[in-house]
């Protein structure tokens, strides 16, 4: 059940602890996890091969991207202090690929510092022909968060503690498990598909939410629906709609400038939540532009995630 991806962490396991420098030293990456040891339902489609690779950022700064994913998988960091809470990271990349570097380990490392043991997702692209389409990837999200719930024990944090937190395309994976608990993706096979869907807090970060009108990210849509999804279609893979009783306290955070994903999005969610009596909060600031994850474009440390710890203690997370 383990796999070991070492030999792809070790270049961004430093990048990570430098975004956290002021603070204490923290493990890297540690074991990686497969979210169906058997293979993902339905079997791999013929001729997928998973990409890994290394593309530079604005920096120069290797970044470990994951595309056309044959083998989901949770990748965990342990806390050195563990408070007793988790949290579920799920990187952007526009359904395209999974931005696991900078949305995946580089935030786990910042939050470990905070007591978090995190678990860095990689889930199936739904353009990829997976049998489940675009539910592919809600298959993983749903899979990888009753796996925590399912190792609390073993990694010593309480299974009614968890968090989502989610980034761009991974957002709005992270809306779409977090406020559509009911949607069942596969038949429970074993004890781990038996544990419920209950996250205790839920972060969108820069996120996709509709896929329709003028502010849906075309390309997201095109990868989840393909270029010729019905309107009916659309709507129905929107955030803003049919938000369930369930869905728990919401945190939302994006720059207005953000000309990749309209800041309409998040407000959109925001209005949608607020009609449907969740419990949520959004930061919306002036500047930042997209996919900025821990570090604003002029280098200080966003306070998104300082502010997300204190709807975390005031939600119960934390």
């Amino acid at each position: 059940m383990t796999i070991d991806r070492r030999t792809l962490i070790a270049g961004g396991a430093a990048l990570g602890l430098a975004a956290g420098a002021a603070r204490a030293a923290t493990p890297a990456p540690g074991e990686t996890l497969r979210l169906w040891p058997a293979g993902p339902p339905g079997g791999v489609p013929a001729g997928l091969r998973q990409e890994d690779t290394n593309p530079l950022n604005k920096a120069g700064v290797p970044q470990l991207h994951v595309a056309h994913t044959t083998n989901p998988t949770l990748t965990v960091q342990r806390a050195a202090k563990p408070n007793g809470a988790a949290l579920l990271l799920i990187p952007g990349g526009g359904y395209r690929f999974d931005s696991l570097q900078h949305e995946g380990f580089d935030v786990a490392a910042r939050f470990a510092q905070d007591g978090y043991t995190c678990f860095s997702l990689t889930y199936r692209m739904p353009a990829d022909g997976w049998k489940a389409g675009p539910e592919a990837p809600l298959q993983d999200a749903q899979r990888a968060l009753r796996m925590m719930r399912s190792l609390a024990g073993r990694y010593g944090y309480s299974a009614d503690r968890i968090g989502v937190v989610g980034f761009s395309a991974g957002g709005h994976l992270a809306g779409w498990l977090s406020t559509r608990q009911s949607l069942a993706t596969e038949a429970v096979n074993d004890a781990i598909d038996r544990e419920p869907l209950s996250p205790r807090a839920t972060a969108l970060i820069y996120p996709v939410i509709t896929m329709t009108g003028p502010f849906g990210h075309s390309g997201s849509r095109i990868e989840l629906l393909g270029r010729d999804a019905s309107v009916e279609q659309r709507r129905a893979y929107s955030l803003e709609n049919g938000i369930e009783p369930t869905t728990p306290p919401t945190f939302l955070a994006q720059a207005i400038d953000d000309q990749t994903v309209p800041v309409e999005n998040s407000l959109m969610m925001l209005a949608a939540l607020r009609a449907a009596k969740i419990p949520t909060e959004a930061h919306l600031f002036e500047t930042g532009g997209h996919g900025f994850g821990l570090t604003l474009p002029d280098g200080t440390a966003s306070p998104w995630p300082d502010l997300f710890n204190i709807f975390a203690k005031r939600h119960g997370l934390l």
